[in-house]
């Protein structure tokens, strides 16, 4: 629902910044109209990918279809690249050629409605976004807030356009509209590259964030009956999280002891991230610690070296 709002708020925005921006000649109101239509492709980008992502994991894609979102988020920082090149070019051929704004009230005007409109819309994305870990809709709701920023920047320099006319007919004032221009296309390379960023993250499966892992170590050491967790390795794939890692339990527990308490361990990271998949490996902990359990040891030197004793003990016994 919030990516259908988002792509009927966009497709009103183009057509009126488009009309309104031929009408008075403004090349800053037609680039904001080309920034709006990327942000309209962007959305229906994002809605297609939220759809495609919530599909349930299938023989070819076992580990679900999250990679969508993160495909999605790369293809819109592209297309926002190729806006803000254009919008650049646009504005340097005025700049050159000259050429004044006519009636720039209707720009103002319009300017004012987009900075509103896309204030309310991407503050509901990114609302909803963040609820369901979308990177889809988190990355429409970016743009979306680049758009507010470029929409007051325009508006700004109509007003200077306006009052410049009025209080000081005789100055050349027609530059302001092309140098607004650039400073939008400046802002949206700006957010492209952030938003190009956090997308290829995904695709290139770098690790969960810092405080993440942290907080699935935390989990290991407060229950207590966990020995070591070590060969973790994470991953994200746009709102599901993939963690794989091996967990030593005490020597001594039957197989089906030691394996009921893996999968208590895997229901409370579970508890925490809704949307997770999680492979858990679990090991006996005999205290003679290869080089990858010890350095997730979770036990104090001493009582390892006890437990590989009585180990040694039991099993020569």
């Amino acid at each position: 629902m919030a990516a259908a709002i988002s792509v009927a708020s966009n497709t009103l925005l183009v057509v009126g910044k488009l009309v309104a921006g031929l009408a008075i000649g403004s090349v800053s109101v037609i680039s904001e109209a080309i920034h709006s239509a990327v942000d309209l492709l962007a959305a229906v980008i994002a809605w297609f990918a939220v759809r495609a992502s919530g599909q349930p994991a299938d023989k070819e894609h076992p580990y679900g279809h999250g990679k969508y979102e993160n495909l999605s988020g790369a293809i819109e920082g592209a297309l926002i690249f190729v806006a803000a090149i254009w919008i650049i070019y646009e504005a340097v051929h005025k700049l050159r050629v000259g050429g004044g704004v006519e009636a720039p009230g209707w720009g103002m005007l319009i300017m004012a409605i987009s900075a509103a409109a896309n204030v309310a819309v991407s503050t509901n994305l990114m609302r909803v976004g963040k609820k369901y870990d979308s990177l889809a809709l988190i990355a429409d709701a970016m743009h979306l807030k680049t758009d507010v920023w470029t929409s007051v920047g325009v508006l700004a320099g109509l007003v200077i356009i306006w009052v410049g006319k009025l209080v000081f007919p005789s100055v050349n004032l027609s530059w302001v509209d092309p140098v607004c221009a650039i400073a939008v296309a400046l802002l949206i390379i700006h957010a492209a590259w952030e938003l190009t960023t956090q997308a290829t993250r995904g695709l290139l499966d770098e690790a969960l964030p810092e405080e993440e892992i942290a907080f699935i170590h935390k989990a290991a050491l407060d229950r207590g009956d966990i020995r070591s967790l070590h060969d973790l390795k994470t991953r994200k794939a746009g709102p599901e999280r993939i963690i794989d890692a091996h967990v030593a339990v005490d020597w001594d527990l039957t197989v089906l002891d030691g394996h009921n308490r893996g999968k208590s361990f895997k229901r409370m990271l579970l508890d925490n991230w809704e949307h997770c998949t999680i492979n858990i490996h679990v090991d006996a902990c005999d205290g003679a610690c290869g080089a990858p359990c010890k350095s997730g040891c979770l036990l104090p030197d001493q009582e390892r070296e006890t437990r590989h004793s009585q180990w040694k003990d039991r099993k020569e016994g």
